[in-house]
């Protein structure tokens, strides 16, 4: 029990030795602040209303690429969704994909130069505001080779981190079940003696 209790609390004082402190307490976690340098291209926020859309595009400079797209909603709350419909200037159709938390992340495969037009429905009842996020060939980004890019110096990190909370939780779990049964054993052993 001890051990997990050590394991989970070593890890969250990792994660918040992690994150930086000039992050305002009473403000939402802004994605594109706080890994700045590892997307191409960010958008300005985009105000939407509820039952309208807000439009954005993003032109594929290259042949053959990845293209690392993400929405974050700004402001978000419980019952806020919406819809990201991606096509091209020719009408051919990329996916819709539903957004009902704060931030998604998606891959798309791109054969040709494009330009991609980004509709943004507003499904919710308040007004939302929407930052698109966009990395082109992710995997071959500075962003893993270099040691001081935002993904080494807190993603990988914050995943470490979180994958030892989740081994202390079971550590400790398991020995609160060890400790049960010996001492179950031990009342046994008095009764029978």
């Amino acid at each position: 029990m001890i051990i997990g209790l050590i394991l989970a609390t070593s890890s969250l004082i990792m994660m918040s030795s992690i994150l930086p402190d000039d992050i305002p307490q009473n403000e939402e976690l802004h994605i594109p602040t706080l890994f700045k340098g590892m997307f191409n291209q960010v958008s300005d926020e985009i105000q939407i209303l509820p039952g309208t859309s807000g439009y954005y595009s993003y032109n594929v400079k290259s042949s053959d690429v990845s293209v690392l797209w993400g929405a974050q909603i700004i402001d978000y709350q419980n019952d806020d969704k919406i819809s990201v419909n991606i096509s091209n200037i020719f009408g051919d159709q990329y996916g819709v994909f539903p957004q009902t938390s704060p931030i998604i992340f998606e891959t798309l495969e791109i054969s040709a130069s494009d330009t991609l037009n980004f509709e943004l429905q507003n499904q919710g009842s308040r007004i939302v505001n929407v930052v698109l996020m966009f990395s082109e060939e992710p995997k071959n980004s500075d962003s893993f080779s270099n040691p001081n890019s935002p993904l080494m110096t807190m993603i990988l990190p914050i995943a470490i981190s979180g994958i030892l909370f989740i081994l202390g939780i079971l550590v400790f779990c398991i020995g609160i079940i060890v400790y049960l049964v010996d001492r179950k054993n031990v009342q046994n052993n008095k009764r029978n003696n």
